[in-house]
């Protein structure tokens, strides 16, 4: 099967960074699902592993998060597909990723995708929709009845905001205030449902003066959280709770200290690292929203579509993302047969 991988960890702007291959195609057994890919999406996640994380001596490491597809083969204790089931998903760490023709993977974490959506416009949002939900409803614990409260979002207008922002305003009562800092991705926030935007390149606090805003009981961090967490610890309401996703070098937490605020990390991984108990919790999440998106709850965060899954054009996908400009999501579609 064709496949994009890489044997070095190489910049974006080296054609060997990631490489046309061929490689043979798995077979399903157990509770794997073999799935046909048909569109995949980039994430942050790709563009730092393809950097920093070294294949395996003498092997091809591939890589990617996000997929739709068809299931083509079942194992033999898989119970939640069929073949020919049109499926969406966003993998597992520990194993090869979706930038191949054909991906294996475990049915429990893996959700029927939206009938309403094409297959690109649905890979746009498994791995976003999974870690923008688990951060709302499994680490902030938000009540879904809440009333007179309100959460700030920073970095709103990427992959993981724009869906969190939609998922909070169709399924919580939350006041919902966004960061960005472009005029077009401040009309993208507004468009997804955010009460309030602001702008990230000058004080929050300041920012938050400027709206009269109240103290946000919860905030989530999308990028940058090293630069902001003093002026969440100003902003934020005593015994609050903070989340956030990205990778900063070092975190203190210190200042949360006097308002007894609670710190949450999102990894939407864990559970498929670590095979959890509750490992099926991301099958009924991807489900759920699924059925939102079909009902016209929800619509797919796909900014743009870089054609056809190749090494060229993914190379030149994790170069954008690593430019920390996308709005939305970018997609793949298909392989040049």
């Amino acid at each position: 099967m064709k496949a994009i991988g890489y044997k070095e960890n190489l910049p974006s702007t080296d054609v060997n960074s990631l490489q046309d291959i061929e490689v043979e195609t798995p077979k399903a057994t157990g509770k794997d699902i073999l799935v046909e890919v048909k569109a995949i999406s980039v994430n942050p996640v790709d563009y730092k592993i393809r950097a920093n994380r070294p294949a395996p001596d003498g092997e091809w490491s591939i890589i990617g998060w996000d997929a739709t597809g068809i299931v083509k083969e079942v194992g033999e204790d898989v119970s939640l597909f069929k073949v020919g089931d049109e499926v969406w998903y966003a993998g597992d760490l520990n194993r090869q990723g979706s930038n191949a023709q054909y991906q294996l993977v475990d049915e429990r974490i893996v959700g029927k995708k939206p009938a309403s959506l094409s297959f690109a416009e649905a890979a746009a949002l498994p791995l976003t929709t999974l870690t923008a939900y688990e951060m709302l409803f499994h680490r902030l614990e938000v009540s879904k009845d809440d009333t007179n409260k309100s959460i700030l979002v920073i970095g709103a207008a990427g992959g993981v905001g724009s869906i969190l922002v939609q998922l909070t305003k169709m399924l919580t009562k939350l006041n919902i205030i966004g960061t960005a800092s472009r005029e077009e991705t401040t009309s993208w926030l507004k468009e997804l449902g955010a009460d309030t935007v602001i702008n990230h390149r000058n004080k929050l606090s300041e920012e938050f003066d400027k709206y009269n805003l109240p103290a946000p009981e919860y905030v989530v961090s999308l990028n940058a959280t090293e630069h902001h967490v003093d002026e969440i610890a100003k902003l934020i309401k005593p015994q609050g709770k903070f989340g956030f996703i990205d990778d900063p070098t070092s975190l203190n937490v210190m200042p949360f200290k006097g308002k007894a605020v609670s710190t949450h990390i999102e990894l939407m991984f864990t559970r498929s690292m670590f095979q959890t108990d509750d490992m099926i919790e991301q099958h009924n999440i991807l489900n759920e929203v699924s059925e939102l998106i079909d009902n016209g709850i929800v619509r797919t965060t796909l900014g743009e579509n870089f054609g056809t899954i190749n090494a060229k054009n993914l190379r030149k996908a994790h170069a954008f993302l690593e430019t920390g400009k996308a709005k939305g999501k970018i997609v793949l579609e298909g392989f040049q047969v």
